[in-house]
């Protein structure tokens, strides 16, 4: 693996390449569906997250994203941080179930935006996955799974935590694909939608857009690149 170009570009260079997360971003967030998932229980909303984001380097989340542990290790060590946060009530979490819940729906949008982009610019994707489901999307269904194998092929390069044994935001994922693509992080933009995920992208140079929905986002993205986005169809 050779090193990115190692000419120092401004904070306003070119842009040569945008990199996407997958999940809440080309896909509907899993948060919807987990919050789904918590009223069908009667147990607070987003509790689902604060596990997850309790223990961030270590937990069972973490541990599943970078490929280290198999869906039963993943199902016992979620229930049991379940149960150490939200006692009784939390018990009633079925890892299970969660690692069901974690495939979104595809946004037509925002494959009819990779469509267009990639005409200009190179593109990639950076993803937090699991070995669970069909595919890097994690997919629940043969169907689902080749809808969205078609939407992969569109990136040159697909990096995948559960492959690396490093997720985001470990900074490492970032250089990586970097590397990859021999671009500078200076010359890229990144879409995600947690902002957790954004920081060390935009500490090495990177710009950044925190999608909070397909619209929001691509408007910002049309604005950096100067290519209209929105308003189009898959």
């Amino acid at each position: 693996m050779h090193n990115p170009r190692t000419t120092a570009p401004t904070r306003a260079a070119p842009i040569e390449a945008v990199l996407w997360d997958f999940g809440g971003v080309i896909l509907s967030s899993p948060f919807e569906a987990f919050n789904r998932y918590e009223a069908e229980l009667g147990l607070p909303r987003d509790l689902i997250r604060r596990i997850n984001a309790r223990n961030p380097d270590d937990n069972a989340w973490a541990r599943m994203e970078r490929g280290e542990i198999d869906a039963d290790a993943f199902a016992a060590l979620f229930e049991a941080e379940a149960r150490a946060l939200g006692g009784d009530a939390a018990a009633r979490l079925s890892g299970r179930h969660v690692l069901a819940l974690i495939g979104g729906t595809v946004r037509p949008e925002m494959v009819a935006a990779l469509h267009t982009v990639r005409e200009r610019f190179r593109i990639a994707c950076i993803t937090n996955n699991m070995p669970a489901g069909h595919g890097p999307s994690m997919a629940r269904s043969a169907d689902t799974a080749a809808q969205i194998a078609r939407i992969m092929a569109l990136f040159e390069h697909v990096v995948e935590s559960s492959k690396l044994n490093m997720r985001k935001p470990d900074p490492r994922i970032y250089r990586h694909t970097c590397e990859l693509m021999d671009v500078a992080p200076q010359a890229c933009v990144y879409l995600d939608d947690l902002g957790i995920n954004l920081k060390p992208a935009r500490a090495m140079g990177m710009r950044t857009i925190k999608v909070e929905s397909a619209a929001q986002a691509l408007g910002e993205l049309q604005a950096l690149l100067g290519m209209p986005l929105l308003d189009r169809t898959s």
